[in-house]
């Protein structure tokens, strides 16, 4: 007789994790009156020059304050009372910094629940998301917004205001019967994700499964005895932020929390930087930045050094490439297991993780066919793999993953989505009657379970979820697609890549860069496709799509096959550069695979070949794998490969020397513009836009150097006389750089005579619609950088250099005269990368040149390519 087969089901710790009190924000309180003295969050902002802290009992009764200024103003406004689930909301847009911890607390101890804002979603999305959960106020930043109407609303608050207000009020706890009514087990958070209808849905997580989740993480990874500062640096959208911020406060041994900016979140450096001045011990992060911060260390003289106290990673987010697990298993070996890695596994609607994988040496990774596990259950949680009528698999068979247990969530916003909720029939425990069906299989191998793939449609990128159905939804609400297919490309890998196959509707000739700009106000940056135009979708005999011909064609025209070498000119380079570029064709090549948008030659622009952030990083690092040094600044500021190879240096002639960073940056001095530098500025001007020519080389007749000269003479006694335009000089006072500004609502009108007239009235009808909807109103606001240009006989490097002197300059003159931002527009791929990459402008509109039809009817820039385009994007200084 055959042995019973062993059927999928994990169960974790069984544990008394119940909450003591009804809300989460009492233990805060405990914890305020038994360490009031302890430091509870630290914060730098970019205008400080010094650390801010408030202990635990300063930011109780500040949020004891502000909890009575949220509950005065909800109710002094006449609320018709909770959402339509009964719940209360308060939706939040503030920046990373101590103000946004004070009113995540001040929320929960005012009864309601808090539900973050993108302040980079698009408007359409945000406004669903208000539309729907029906927050009864949304607290807003100060600084001027220049574009979503949805921060326009009668019940946006600023922060300000109702600091202000709450100055005024009680410092002591807000009792019960003050707060919000809720229900008896009340909710703490609403996040929003992509949802498989390509609409995204708001899941309520309660107070009672942020408290499972922290009780487990206590128990499991307790804090360290010298662990006294932990961090919280994720996006508040995510939910990996609930338990950076609350699992130090809330805790019984109550720790500090290092609040980190957005920028320095967003700058492997600056982040790394960060890590090892507090000596951080704990650190969640996606498998991308673990790549990136792996790879900064690889580039580091003393990478034994850097980060040696950070001794426990989490990985969540994306799915965890058992290539990078080993990669740092092998750096951290010297600490002999010291250095943990775990990977977690769960979503929003079971509070962030459901499993857990821990991993000390490359052994823990023996047996699992190339894969890292997501592992066994946390507490008070069970794990089912099983088919589609609900019965468990066995051991062994792949089955779709369900969770249940004190981790789920109640549900979604306004009951949508019922399906992924249902009762549990394999058990009588009450705290394991619900299934939530996470839409992803698996296995049971070695009693953990491995990842086996979606059942739908959803992906991550940079930890960002994002459902397939969503952009395909997007697609088909343009009228000028006919038909849609969104797939992804090698989900999971550094080449990973959204694709949409589009066929067009009839009468339309749509360019796909078109269609790219069309998306961007309805989906977020991180999950544009790269759209492909065809002819027809091709199909299976049953009349499904053939999604498997449609990616082995996006692989065939993408990937160069053969020696790509071919195809490459090394004809214009000295002999001595050839190796250096074969070897960054091939690397940039194997890099990017599929993402490649067109063939390589030693003019192509990385960004424009599909290379981004994180793949710049790993082909840095795959160079000086083969004995080539460039610093990261070095390779992601230049124009062209014919640049990087010139900046390339090989080891045995890069030795002793710093390569590996930036360039040393030389001393200039800054001149605000006088009659004494008109020469040297005609003449950068003229030099500048004659030799690059973005625009004006499409124009016929063509523009002759005398026209800029024409349009200096018309520009130069207003520029004077506004005092925000300069010079930048070399030590030996040569000018080696211009950059000229106006107030951007009190700009003199310029008319030329000259064909060049064309290019003004054409970025005049780009900018109007921008600086008169967009931006803030009134002289004195917006400061408008029109134009730089640099000396001619600067180098590559050199000229970089200058653009960014300038680049801070600008922003240091603006703060001093008090604009509130810089307004700007670019013309040429370069500055456009430089301008949303590295000098961290908003695009507020992107525009292909060749569409413009000038006012006699004729289209100066038609013979532009699709690819061509201008972006006008601005700045606020506080950012």
């Amino acid at each position: 007789m055959g042995s019973i087969p062993q059927v999928s089901v994990l169960r974790g710790f069984a544990t008394d994790s119940f909450l003591p009190e009804k809300y989460l924000h009492r233990l805060f309180e405990r914890n305020a009156r038994l360490h009031n003295n302890n430091t509870a969050i630290l914060y730098k902002g970019a205008k400080q020059s010094s650390i801010y802290k408030l202990s635990y009992q300063e930011l109780d009764r500040a949020a004891n304050r502000l909890a009575r200024s949220l509950l005065d103003e909800i109710r002094s406004r006449g609320s018709q009372g909770p959402n339509k689930d009964g719940n209360w909301v308060v939706a939040v847009r503030l920046s990373p910094s101590d103000a946004l911890l004070l009113t995540l607390l001040a929320i929960w101890k005012a009864g309601a629940a808090y539900l973050p804002l993108d302040k980079c979603a698009p408007p359409g999305r945000v406004q669903h998301i208000v539309n729907e959960a029906q927050p009864a106020l949304i607290v807003n930043e100060d600084s001027i917004d220049v574009s979503d109407d949805v921060y326009k609303a009668d019940n946006v608050v600023s922060f300000n205001y109702l600091d202000e207000k709450a100055a005024g009020m009680s410092a002591e706890v807000v009792k019960d019967h003050e707060m919000l009514v809720t229900s008896n087990e009340p909710i703490g958070i609403v996040l929003y994700t992509s949802g498989s209808t390509g609409v995204p849905k708001g899941v309520i997580i309660p107070h009672s499964a942020i408290f499972n989740r922290l009780t487990w993480q206590w128990r499991e990874f307790p804090y360290g005895t010298n662990e006294q500062i932990t961090v919280f640096k994720t996006a508040l959208t995510f939910v990996d932020a609930v338990s950076e911020i609350w699992g130090p406060l809330l805790s019984s041994d109550p720790k500090t929390v290092l609040v980190v900016s957005r920028e320095a979140a967003k700058d492997t450096e600056q982040l790394i930087n960060l890590l090892e001045e507090f000596k951080i011990e704990r650190l969640v992060l996606v498998p991308s930045l673990l790549r990136a911060i792996l790879q900064y260390l690889n580039l580091a003289a003393d990478r034994k050094i850097l980060l040696s106290s950070l001794k426990l990673w989490v990985c969540s987010g994306e799915p965890l490439p058992k290539s990078l697990a080993l990669e740092f298993l092998d750096h951290f070996s010297y600490s002999g297991g010291d250095h943990m890695l775990c990977n977690f596994y769960g979503s929003t609607e079971v509070m962030g993780d459901v499993t857990y994988f821990i991993m000390k040496t490359p052994a823990d990774l023996d047996g699992f066919d190339g894969k890292v596990p997501i592992g066994r259950p946390l507490d008070n949680t069970m794990i089912y793999l099983m088919d589609k009528n609900l019965k468990p698999v066995s051991v062994g068979d792949i089955g779709e993953i369900f969770a249940s247990g004190r981790n789920l969530a109640h549900g979604y916003v306004k009951g949508r989505d019922p399906e992924r909720f249902v009762i549990n029939p394999h058990t009588v425990d009450p705290d394991q009657n619900r299934l939530y069906s996470t839409g992803d299989y698996g296995r049971i191998v070695k009693n953990v379970v491995v990842f086996e793939g979606r059942t739908d449609s959803q992906i991550k990128v940079r930890g960002h979820r994002v459902d397939l159905a969503e952009i395909d939804a997007s697609l088909s609400r343009l009228e000028e697609v006919n038909k849609s297919v969104v797939l992804c490309y090698r989900p999971g890998e550094v080449d990973q890549a959204i694709i949409a196959y589009v066929t067009l509707s009839p009468g339309y000739d749509t360019p796909a860069l078109e269609l790219e700009n069309k998306l961007m106000n309805s989906l977020p940056p991180y999950s544009i496709p790269q759209v492909l135009v065809i002819d027809s979708i091709p199909l299976l005999v049953n009349g499904k799509v053939d999604r498997q011909t449609l990616l082995k064609k996006y692989e065939n025209n993408n990937v160069i096959n053969g020696n790509i070498m071919d195809d490459v000119d090394l004809s214009s380079l000295p002999e001595n550069k050839h190796i250096a570029a074969q070897c960054l064709v091939k690397t940039v090549a194997s890099v990017i695979g599929a993402s490649l948008r067109s063939r390589i030659s030693l003019e192509s622009n990385f960004y424009s070949l599909g290379g981004n952030s994180l793949n710049s990083v790993y082909t840095v690092t795959r160079l000086r794998d083969q004995g080539f040094t460039i610093g990261i600044t070095e390779f992601v500021s230049s124009e062209n490969l014919r640049q990087i190879i010139d900046r390339m240096v090989p080891e045995t002639e890069g030795s002793g020397n710093n390569h590996s960073t930036s360039y040393l940056q030389p001393i200039y001095t800054t001149e605000l513009l006088t009659e004494d530098h008109k020469a040297s500025v005609y003449k950068m001007i003229t030099d500048s836009f004659s030799e690059k020519a973005d625009l004006e080389q499409w124009i016929v007749p063509p523009i002759l150097p005398e026209n800029y000269h024409e349009m200096m003479d018309k520009m130069w006694p207003h520029l004077l006389e506004a005092r925000l335009s300069f010079v930048v000089k070399s030590e030996d006072n040569k000018c080696l750089g211009v950059s000229l500004s106006f107030d951007a609502h009190k700009e003199p009108e310029i008319v030329l005579t000259s064909k060049f007239q064309i290019v003004f009235d054409f970025l005049e009808k780009m900018e109007q619609s921008v600086r008169d909807e967009l931006l803030p109103k009134g002289e004195g606001q917006v400061l408008h950088s029109f134009m730089m240009g640099t000396n001619s006989q600067l180098s590559p490097a050199e000229n970089v250099a200058v653009m960014q002197y300038m680049e801070q300059e600008n922003l240091r003159l603006a703060r001093t005269v008090g604009f509130v931002g810089i307004f700007t527009t670019n013309t040429s791929p370069l500055t456009q990368q430089l301008g949303t990459d590295v000098f961290g402008y908003k695009v507020l509109k992107e525009y292909r040149v060749n569409h413009y039809i000038a006012p006699d009817g004729t289209k100066p820039f038609g013979k532009a390519p699709d690819s061509q385009t201008i972006s006008v994007s601005w700045k606020t200084l506080d950012q």
